[in-house]
């Protein structure tokens, strides 16, 4: 039986790895934008992600994996900017940062658990479109709950959105890579 906790934090690693050589090359630029901003970002990586899957030809040599890492990062970084708040200037080192990511990798990661638990693991069973129209769904309700300025009146908040979002791209990581094994 596959073991989903041990899959889920090699994916992280990987991510949190480009997260973290990325903060040493850019530093903590990101911490300028605003959610709208990253939400348009993780919109993108799900659109190519979508058209990667309907489409025969590629002219870009990357895949669906660097795009899925990419919402990964994208929503923590959103995570953590709905915590912080957006500021003018970069204003985090990469140890503070990294701290911050693993924070809310925690709790995203505790969240899969339990809700893993409940669904008997059902994700395993989806395809890797699916999971890829799930993150574009969540990224509609995501920018319609910004459209009314953080409001909503009977659903989940923006943060339970960017971190469903991180649990499916970690499901369709796992899936691709179960795929070339």
């Amino acid at each position: 039986m596959q073991d989903t906790g041990k899959q889920y934090d090699a994916v992280i690693e990987k991510c949190r790895t480009l997260f973290t050589n990325k903060m040493s090359d850019y530093g903590s630029a990101w911490r300028i934008l605003r959610l709208p901003s990253l939400t348009d970002q993780i919109f993108i990586k799900a659109q190519r992600i979508r058209s990667l899957q309907q489409n025969a030809v590629r002219k870009v040599d990357e895949g669906e994996v660097s795009e899925f890492i990419g919402i990964i990062n994208y929503c923590i970084m959103a995570l953590i900017q709905l915590d912080k708040g957006v500021v003018e200037q970069p204003d985090l080192e990469t140890s503070e940062a990294v701290a911050l990511y693993d924070e809310k990798i925690g709790l995203t990661k505790q969240l899969m658990l339990d809700k893993n638990h409940d669904y008997g693991e059902a994700w395993r069973d989806m395809r890797v479109s699916s999971l890829t129209d799930l993150i574009l769904q969540k990224l509609l309700r995501v920018k319609q709950i910004e459209d009314n300025a953080g409001k909503t009146l009977v659903s989940e908040g923006i943060d339970a959105n960017y971190q469903d979002m991180i649990n499916y791209a970690v499901f369709a990581m796992i899936h691709l890579g179960e795929s070339k094994s």
